[in-house]
Formats: structure tokens, C-alpha cells, sequence
């Protein structure tokens, strides 16, 4: 590599950016494939495109910030505001859910019944699954905040074990929440509540499953040794973005499950 004479990393040429938008393509097409003529094959083709690219493309960032010293305190004071700004992103992206939500529950039209939830429809009991899920994700922040401090005070086996834990807790809310879904008693065709009910929980479900892989690259990282006291911004990202999934959940649960049952 040529000396340079700033602390910044210039990205070496990579395939990945390609072959990632390749892969979305194929996916999105491949959907529209497989509703309208009920074939799988060029999504199942963009998927396995898609995970291919991101071992490939994360296995190199890993080199890059771990092996070969590119992530200077400068690069990842750049790192932290993208994934500021991805999360405010996240943010924007489920107010519009809430939006169509509180628009239709506010003021419930004469098709809805003048009521909500709207005529016909049988709410879950918020005091239930729902109730349970809440306090599986309220743990779980509480334990991945305990491996952040285990990896600042060098407590490597307390790190591993706390993230561990959070990777389950991740993982049983996943199979409460198909539980749920599996048992409830409307459909997402069920009009405007089962639409915006599926719709939204079903997206923070979606960040759930990202958060939970996310968190176990990290516990992967951690027992390969790769995150030093002052050096894990790859951890902090994972763990910004799973108290984000966890604050959603909050508003979730009091919006739709309770105010809105």
C-alpha cells in the first residue's frame, strides 16, 4: 500500500457493491415472480446472491477495521454518524407505519364500523404473548448493555456469555411472535387493522431476525478476540441498533397491542 499522508481510509475497488444490487434485483423481481406466477426460482437465485455478498463484503470490512489498522479514531467517528443516520432512517421508515395506524384508528370511518378496533375484527389481549414478548426484549437490552460493559472492562467470558443471552432472547421473541401470528384470529387481508397490525409488527419482526444476525457476527468476533476496550465500534453499531428495535417494540406494544385493543 502507498503511504499516505492522512488518517483516512480510501476503499480499495469492490465487487460487492455489484453484486449486492445484482442480488436485490433478482430478489425484487423474483417476489413479483412468485406472486404472479407462483415460481421461486430468481428469488431463490437473489437470495443465495445476496448472502454470498455479505459474508464476502463483511468478512472484508472485519480485515480492514481488525487486521490492517484502516479504522483510525477519525474513520470511526465517520462510521458512528452513518449509523446515526441509518437509524434515524429506520426511524422515519416506521412513523409512516404509526401514521397509517393512528390515521385510520383516530377517527374510524362508517366502513370500519364508526369504532376501533373495526367491526368484526377480534383483538389479541395485550396482557398475554404480547406482554411477555415486551419483557423478553426489555431483558434482552439489559443484557447486551452488560456485554458492552463487559467488553470496555476486558471481561471476555462475561461478554460472550452476555451476548450469547441475547441472541436467545432475540430468538424466543422471534418464536413467540410466530406463535402469535400463527394463532391470531384476522389476517393481514383483513382489512385496514389487519393490515397496518401485520404490516408494522411484522417489519419490527424483520429487525429482529437483522438485529439478532448482527449480534452474532459480534459474539463470533468477540471469541476470535477481534474487540479490544477501545477499539469495538462493530459492537456498539449492533447494540445502537437492538435498543432501537427495543424502544420500537415499546411504542408497538402500547400503540397497537394496548391503546389499540
Amino acid at each position: 500500500m502507498a503511504h499516505q499522508a492522512h488518517p483516512y481510509h480510501m476503499v480499495d475497488p469492490s465487487p460487492w457493491p455489484l453484486t449486492g444490487a445484482v442480488a436485490a434485483l433478482l430478489m425484487t423481481s423474483g417476489l413479483a415472480i412468485w406472486f404472479h406466477f407462483h415460481s421461486t426460482v430468481l428469488m431463490t437465485l437473489g437470495t443465495a446472491l445476496l448472502i454470498l455478498t455479505i459474508c464476502q463484503w463483511w468478512r472484508d470490512v472485519v480485515r480492514e477495521g481488525t487486521f490492517q489498522g484502516h479504522h483510525t479514531p477519525p474513520v470511526q467517528k465517520g462510521l458512528r454518524y452513518g449509523m446515526i443516520l441509518f437509524i434515524t432512517s429506520e426511524v422515519l421508515f416506521f412513523l409512516g407505519f404509526f401514521w397509517a395506524f393512528y390515521h385510520s384508528s383516530l377517527a374510524p370511518t362508517p366502513e370500519l364500523g364508526g369504532y376501533w378496533p373495526p367491526a368484526g375484527i377480534t383483538a389479541l389481549d395485550p396482557f398475554e404473548v404480547p406482554l411477555l414478548n415486551t419483557a423478553v426484549l426489555l431483558a434482552s437490552g439489559v443484557t447486551v448493555t452488560w456485554a458492552h460493559h463487559s467488553i470496555m472492562e476486558t471481561k471476555r467470558k462475561q461478554a460472550i456469555q452476555s451476548l450469547a443471552l441475547t441472541i436467545l432472547l432475540g430468538g424466543y421473541f422471534t418464536f413467540l411472535q410466530a406463535m402469535e401470528y400463527h394463532e391470531a384470529p384476522f389476517t393481514i387481508a383483513d382489512g385496514v387493522y389487519g393490515a397496518t397490525f401485520f404490516v408494522a409488527t411484522g417489519f419490527h419482526g424483520l429487525h429482529v431476525l437483522i438485529g439478532s444476525t448482527f449480534l452474532a457476527v459480534c459474539l463470533l468476533r468477540q471469541i476470535r478476540h477481534h474487540f479490544t476496550s477501545n477499539h469495538h465500534f462493530g459492537f456498539e453499531a449492533a447494540a445502537w441498533y437492538w435498543h432501537f428495535v427495543d424502544v420500537v417494540w415499546l411504542f408497538l406494544y402500547i400503540s397497537i397491542y394496548w391503546w389499540g385493543s
